[in-house]
């Protein structure tokens, strides 16, 4: 069992260093967008289905209460977390529009659409990002594999290097608290 314990941590390291290299000046342009459209008093919305559903919620907080520095709030939304709105959308219209119609009525030009896929090939997530990029959002893009039908839609793309999910999870974590304390610092 320990070396079962070993060789996963053993992955994990290998997927992030190599998502580093492959993502670094990605994640340096998710920073600036991101602090540019919070200073212009534009929000961040975040979606993903499952696992990704829940990281949009994590980042979400982070964004609005602290990450490491007292400050004041980020606007930043999850779209996975209004089930009346999630379930409604999804028996009048289909699953597919859950996020696009959100980012429809929520959305603004200056705001910052992140869509969340380990695959890449989430139609809800692909069907939101056009709808942000037809109203003038900037888009930023986390996937897994070679980044799927998502990733060439978006303004940014943080692609990880691995069809494993959790390791894709984990390097999407990783990111996004990357992204998270050089944003806060420019608000702490």
């Amino acid at each position: 069992m320990q070396d079962a314990i070993k060789k996963i941590f053993s992955e994990s390291i290998k997927v992030k260093e190599k998502t580093l290299s492959d993502n670094l000046e990605a994640i340096v342009q998710a920073v600036k967008v991101i602090t540019d459209s919070l200073k212009k008093n534009n929000k961040i919305i975040i979606f993903g289905n499952g696992g990704s559903a829940a990281d949009s919620q994590h980042i979400a907080a982070e964004f609005i209460g602290r990450f490491q520095k007292e400050r004041k709030a980020l606007a930043a939304i999850a779209l996975t977390t209004d089930t009346s709105i999630l379930t409604a959308l999804g028996n009048d219209y289909n699953f597919d529009i859950v996020f696009a119609r959100q980012i429809e009525g929520l959305g603004q030009k200056g705001d910052v659409a992140i869509g969340l896929s380990t695959s890449g090939n989430s139609a809800n997530v692909i069907k939101a990002v056009e709808k942000a990029k037809a109203m003038g959002i900037k888009t930023i893009s986390l996937t897994g594999c070679k980044g799927g039908k998502l990733a060439p839609l978006t303004d940014i793309k943080l692609i990880v290097p691995s069809d494993i999910t959790a390791r894709i999870q984990e390097s999407h974590i990783c990111m996004f608290h990357a992204i998270c304390e050089l944003v806060e610092k420019n608000f702490a």
